[in-house]
C-alpha cells in the first residue's frame, strides 16, 4: 500500500495560540527585544487570536517579525525556546489535536506540521508533538550566527501545497488518501492538494469555502497537558505489542490444533 500522512497547520489548529508570538516574553527576559516590541507583540498575539489573519496582516506580521529578529544570535534564540517549550506550549496544545495525532500515528500515518512560523520555533515543538517531519519559514543567517532579517524560505500560502506535494514525491505518500488539518483561508491551497481536507475552528472565509465543498468543519476548544493527558505507547511500543499480540495468538492456535489432532488420536 501507498503511504499517508496528515498534515497539520500548527497556529490555532493544534496549539491555541501563535507559536512565535507566544514566546515574546521570554524573548523580552532573554534582551532580544525591548519592552515596546514586546508590548506591540502581545497585541499582535491578541488581533491573531481575535479574528484570524488575512493575507494582508500575515505579510503585515511577517514583515515586523522580520525586521525584530534582525541581529538575534540564533544558539540563543534555540536555548530560549528549548526552556520555556514545555511551560509555555505544552499547556495549550489542544486535546482533539493531541488525539488526532496519536490516531495517525496507530493508523501508520506519518504527521507533518507545515507551519508559517520560523523553524527554530516548529522544530522543538513537532518533536514535543511527536511529529514526523516539520516545514517551516526559515530566516537567512549570516556568518556571524545572527539572523540577516531576510527570509530564506518562506513557508505560507501556495508554498505550503508545494512543500506537501514534493514530500509527497520524495516521501511515496498518496494524496488522494492522504489529511490535512488547518483554521485559515491562507491554508485553502494545502487543503486541496490532499483527498481528506479538514477545517479546524475556522476563520468565515475558511467556514464558508468548507461548506462549499463539503469539507468536514472540526471545532478544537480544549487546549490540555500532554502529561496530564492518558499516555499512549510510542510508536514502536504499539507495532511490538502487536507483534507479541500475534505471536501469541498463532501460539495459542498451534497449542489448539495440536489437542484436537491428540484427541481425535
Amino acid at each position: 500500500m501507498p503511504r499517508t500522512a496528515a498534515f497539520f497547520d500548527l497556529d490555532k489548529t493544534v496549539i491555541a495560540k501563535s507559536s512565535t508570538l507566544t514566546f515574546s516574553k521570554s524573548f523580552y527576559q532573554g534582551g532580544l527585544i525591548n519592552r515596546r516590541a514586546a508590548l506591540r507583540t502581545a497585541y499582535t498575539q491578541f488581533v491573531f487570536l481575535a479574528g484570524g489573519a488575512d493575507h494582508d496582516q500575515m505579510e503585515r506580521m511577517r514583515k515586523y517579525l522580520s525586521a525584530m529578529c534582525r541581529g538575534w544570535n540564533v544558539q540563543q534564540v534555540k536555548e530560549i525556546v528549548a526552556e520555556t517549550l514545555h511551560d509555555l506550549i505544552d499547556p495549550i496544545i489542544y486535546d482533539e489535536a493531541a488525539s488526532l495525532i496519536e490516531e495517525h500515528h496507530v493508523a501508520g500515518r506519518d504527521v507533518v506540521i507545515v507551519s508559517t512560523s520560523g523553524a527554530e520555533v516548529v522544530e522543538p515543538i513537532g518533536e514535543l508533538l511527536g511529529a514526523d517531519r516539520v516545514v517551516a519559514t526559515r530566516m537567512v543567517v549570516g556568518d556571524d550566527g545572527c539572523f540577516t532579517g531576510e527570509v530564506e524560505y518562506y513557508a505560507y500560502g501556495p508554498t505550503k501545497a508545494e512543500a506537501v506535494k514534493e514530500l509527497a514525491v520524495s516521501e511515496g505518500y498518496d494524496l488522494e488518501r492522504c489529511y490535512a488539518y488547518s483554521d485559515s483561508a491562507t491554508d485553502i491551497p494545502m487543503l486541496e492538494a490532499v483527498g481528506r481536507p479538514h477545517a479546524v475552528n475556522p476563520d468565515r472565509a475558511l467556514r464558508r469555502e468548507a461548506i462549499a465543498r463539503g469539507w468536514p468543519v472540526l471545532d478544537f476548544n480544549h487546549p490540555v497537558r500532554l502529561k496530564q493527558r492518558l499516555s499512549v505507547p510510542p510508536r514502536p511500543a504499539l507495532v511490538a505489542a502487536a507483534a507479541i499480540g500475534a505471536a501469541a495468538a498463532t501460539a495459542g492456535l498451534v497449542w489448539y490444533a495440536s489437542r484436537r489432532r491428540s484427541a481425535a488420536s
